[in-house]
């Protein structure tokens, strides 16, 4: 009843058929996060495509220039050198055909993996693990950067300074910008970094209005919408 209550309460602050400047609404939202721990600041774009065609998908990586506020478990799957400079730049784990083993045993519980980074080379031994790690979003990708012999650029990427953006059903985009103990002005910088990486990953098949609507919240406070004209120039 009482967070009941304490949405009811940012509720009010927010005039539902208002798009706001993004300084406001990173403001509003930032006030509005008052729970006991340090909630995350989701921003979710409803886009202008149809992710049943081919030519309208929408999936990159952003790097976020103040970082997401949490730190990422990475696996990676690399040999010889590459498997030191993985463990110098902090990969959690770091193998191949055993780390395949250990994900088909269980001995690694792939739900606590949050990205996994490979090799070119290494690529023959991931797919082994296709079946696992496709349907987690886990499966190592060279359009997204975790495909790569700079192993150590990608650790740093996935260990909390990037995330990945994919439309979905809809054409819904959502994911963390960052920590509502974030100042604004990075939490600013981080938001016109994800809607300029999404607007630059505009399909050639779509058509229209490309960012329809974009609404920034906290974990448990209520939407804020913002104008999309406004959020790259802000």
């Amino acid at each position: 009843m009482a967070q009941g209550k304490r949405f009811k309460a940012a509720a009010s602050t927010v005039d539902a058929n208002k798009t706001y400047a993004l300084a406001e609404a990173v403001k509003i939202v930032k006030a509005n996060a008052k729970a006991k721990f340090d909630e995350t600041i989701e921003i979710v774009m409803n886009l202008g495509v149809d992710t049943k065609q081919s030519d309208q998908q929408v999936r990159v990586m952003v790097t976020l220039p103040e970082g997401t506020g949490k730190a990422n478990t990475v696996l990676v799957f690399a040999k010889g050198p590459k498997v030191e400079e993985a463990k110098a730049a902090g990969a959690d784990f770091v193998g191949g055909d055993d780390l395949v083993e250990q994900i088909n045993a269980g001995t690694i519980d792939i739900n606590k993996i949050d990205r996994c980074v490979a090799t070119p080379d290494m690529m023959g031994v991931v797919g082994k693990l296709g079946k696992v790690l496709g349907p987690k979003g886990l499966m190592p990708n060279p359009k997204l950067g975790t495909v790569t012999m700079n192993v150590a650029e990608a650790i740093k990427g996935a260990k909390g300074g990037s995330v990945e953006a994919r439309a979905e059903k809809a054409g819904i985009v959502q994911a963390g910008v960052g920590k509502a103990s974030f100042t604004e002005a990075a939490l600013t910088k981080n938001i016109q970094a994800f809607v300029d990486a999404i607007a630059r990953a505009k399909p050639t098949g779509a058509k229209g209005t490309y960012i329809k609507k974009i609404t920034l919240s906290s974990t448990m406070g209520p939407g804020v919408k913002l104008d999309p004209a406004a959020v790259s120039a802000a």
